[in-house]
């Protein structure tokens, strides 16, 4: 199972739903049957718009997403979509991160919304997944916007295990909240105290799955026709900014652009989110 107990679930269900409160949009909440595992889906902005499907990262939930990246709704049909066995209303089966079925997953929903030239958004976590459909089926995709996704390049695994892992396991250990600000420190170029909240929460009271992350091959990548833009974080930890531009520029045939925000690392600032923000809205045409 992915929450450790009845109570921690609850509690970080009862911080969705004020992080969903206080972005106070028009929206409506969805649960799609589908072969991986009930899923819910957050709608907001007008239908008529083009539609636009938005993923997050590890250890978040649709309703951060949406506060990252809250203006999408002016021009797109917004599909925020909970991520499996993630921290949020979605089943909490974890797919096998080797086989395509997270692909499988997010085409079987994009089928059931009957959405088509879809603009995929995919942050962290949420990128991997994105790559994971071109990979299955892209025919339903417009384009793509990846935001430091996972599955292009990894970073020095020591660094990892030292600024992050290490400090993630004392806390969870201990509970003690300057290891999960170190965690927090090495990730976030700047948090509030919903984020760290809604992380402590989640490293206390979820299984998370901390196994390697795999990378794409350039044989996999052959394929993808619909165009890519990448946002890369220089000082990424996880997914180094340089490394991922340079191999995504020799294994992405479709790559249209790609942009490297300096300084960011791995979740970019407000001031970021909103310049990426205002390059997607400019390819909502």
């Amino acid at each position: 199972m992915f929450f450790k107990s009845k109570e921690g679930k609850e509690k970080i269900i009862s911080l969705y739903n004020q992080k969903l409160k206080e972005l106070n949009i028009e929206y409506s909440e969805k649960l799609i049957e589908t072969k991986f595992g009930v899923t819910n889906v957050i709608t907001t902005g007008d239908w008529k718009n083009p539609p636009l499907v938005l993923i997050h990262g590890t250890g978040g939930c649709a309703p951060q997403i949406l506060d990252s990246l809250p203006d999408l709704s002016s021009r797109y049909c917004v599909y925020a979509i909970d991520v499996l066995a993630q921290p949020n209303k979605s089943s909490e089966n974890r797919l096998d991160m080797k086989s395509p079925d997270y692909g499988k997953w997010l085409i079987e929903i994009i089928i059931k919304l009957r959405l088509k030239n879809v603009t995929l958004v995919g942050f962290s976590f949420g990128g991997f997944i994105s790559l994971k459909a071109l990979e299955f089926n892209e025919t339903p995709v417009k384009q793509v916007f990846l935001i430091a996704p996972v599955y292009i390049v990894n970073g020095n695994p020591f660094i990892g295990v030292f600024k992050m892992f290490l400090p993630l396991k004392k806390f969870i250990k201990t509970n003690n909240s300057k290891y999960i600000k170190k965690v927090m420190d090495a990730l976030f170029s700047e948090y509030d105290d919903f984020a760290l909240n809604f992380m402590s929460n989640t490293f206390q009271y979820c299984n998370m799955d901390f196994s390697p992350l795999p990378v794409i091959s350039k044989q996999s990548t052959k394929n993808i026709q619909k165009p890519i833009t990448i946002i890369a974080a220089e000082k990424d930890i996880l997914f180094p900014g340089k490394k991922m531009i340079k191999r995504a520029k020799d294994i992405f045939p479709s790559l249209e652009e790609v942009i490297l925000l300096e300084g960011s690392k791995h979740v970019p600032t407000n001031k970021n989110f909103k310049r990426i923000e205002d390059l997607i809205l400019d390819k909502s045409e």
